[in-house]
């Protein structure tokens, strides 16, 4: 009879330990939604190339809690996309991605992130404005 309660036994003080874990740790540490923010020029010559970094904030990159994609968009359309799996989370709950990108126009940039479990808290937005011809 004994025998047969301890698994029963081991269950209840695995699920106590968690209880207490979840009890006693603040909501921050635990877990938050995927934040971003844009770095970018404000303005730009026509032609020339920018640079576009996005800087990704998450409390808790882990196997089962992690940033699953972060995206930026210009003008309205995607033209960048890093996803990520348990296998291949960000490197730190504070990451860094870039990537260059040609003016024309002037531009909108968008850029957000997701966490697998509690979403995003929303797109950054960023404007560069074209420069104005030097005389």
């Amino acid at each position: 009879m004994l025998a047969a309660l301890k698994p029963l036994v081991r269950l209840t003080g695995c699920c106590t330990l968690i209880a207490w874990v979840l009890l006693f740790t603040p909501p921050a540490v635990l877990a938050n939604k995927t934040s971003v923010s844009i770095s970018a020029p404000a303005s730009a010559a026509p032609g020339s190339e920018i640079t576009i970094q996005v800087t990704a904030t998450h409390s808790a990159n882990n196997f089962l809690h992690y940033t699953d994609w972060l995206s930026i968009m210009v003008n309205g359309k995607e033209i960048a996309r890093w996803d990520f799996t348990r296998m291949h989370k960000p490197e730190s709950n504070v990451f860094t991605r870039e990537i260059k990108f040609v003016v024309n126009e002037p531009l909108e940039l968008k850029a957000e992130g997701h966490c697998n479990m509690h979403g995003s808290k929303g797109p950054a937005i960023a404007r560069v404005a074209i420069a104005p011809a030097a005389e």
